[in-house]
């Protein structure tokens, strides 16, 4: 036995024998879901936290970090209102990811350890239900992309060029670059767009700018929710309906609250389904509030066109 596998045993042992009982009241105000404000390079980025409990005694869980997919916690510790747990490193660093936080008066404030070593300061609030309980009348449709200009669109953010083009009625993300977002805020619509990309490329379109509906090359491989018509990370398609790369790939999203369906190609491959929470890279974690749809740029190549939208009446 070296002396790392020496050390983590020494842990493992002592939070068996001193680690104190979970009180079930006691957690019940962190058990739930948690929207996520952590502060980087003096800038806000949305982050994700989901607690709930396994049999009678054990807290587990899932995190979004500011980037990549929802990740399972093996075990959240949580005494005396302190809340910490530790998560292997994903797509970024080395290190495992450190989470550590006091809950006080319905608030998460405390300090994550990034895989690649930064101390990241955060505070967290619960997130939102979206219930939505009336029936929904939809507007007619009405077009978000005029084939002629971004005059409906802007960059996501100033800090980065802007690379996306406008040519014979397409809307043109060359190469890797910014996002782009609409100038328009929305809650609950039904969305309409044809995506075309080159083989390997990936995109995505985030609903409300927090959920995101993936777009990828994934032409014969099994669905996953990381793949084409996936909420990444979240929710996995009954069906891999994605065409050969080069063909006009067509969407018609229907977000209610949290509930979404998902048609591809003609083929309902995510029916009614809840989103749990954010996914990596949104726009904000403020759930509860309206927001954009954004058009993933900074990933691969991709061209979009009859895009489209309905909101309630």
């Amino acid at each position: 036995m070296n002396t790392r596998q020496f050390a983590l045993t020494l842990v493992f042992l002592f939070n068996l024998i001193y680690t104190p009982s979970l009180n079930a009241q006691e957690a019940s105000d962190l058990i739930g879901k948690w929207d996520l404000e952590v502060e980087k390079n003096g800038e806000i980025f949305p982050s994700w936290l989901e607690v709930k409990l396994s049999g009678l005694n054990t807290l587990v869980g899932r995190f979004v970090s500011i980037s990549g997919s929802a990740r399972p916690i093996s075990e959240v510790f949580y005494h005396d209102g302190v809340v910490d747990f530790s998560i292997p490193p994903q797509w970024d660093g080395k290190n495992d990811l450190h989470f550590s936080a006091q809950l006080d008066q319905n608030q998460l404030k405390g300090t994550i350890l990034s895989s690649e070593g930064e101390a990241l300061k955060f505070i967290g609030v619960k997130a939102p239900k979206l219930v939505r309980k009336d029936e929904v009348k939809w507007s007619k449709p009405r077009s978000l992309f005029d084939g002629k200009t971004l005059k409906y669109w802007k960059p996501q953010t100033a800090k980065r060029p802007n690379q996306w083009q406008v040519k014979e009625g397409k809307l043109i993300n060359p190469k890797q670059g910014v996002n782009l977002i609409t100038e328009e805020l929305f809650t609950d619509f039904k969305l309409h767009l044809e995506a075309q990309y080159p083989k390997g490329s990936n995109s995505g379109i985030y609903l409300r700018g927090r959920y995101e509906v993936q777009i990828e090359d994934g032409y014969g491989k099994a669905p996953s929710s990381i793949l084409f018509g996936g909420v990444y990370g979240f929710l996995t398609p009954n069906e891999m309906a994605a065409k050969p790369a080069g063909s006009w790939q067509e969407f018609e999203i229907t977000l209610i609250g949290r509930r979404v369906t998902i048609k591809a190609n003609g083929k309902t491959v995510i029916n009614d389904q809840i989103i749990p929470g954010i996914t990596g890279g949104a726009n904000d974690s403020k759930e509860g509030l309206p927001g954009p749809i954004l058009l993933q740029g900074d990933h691969g190549p991709v061209v979009f066109r009859n895009i489209k939208i309905q909101t309630p009446l």
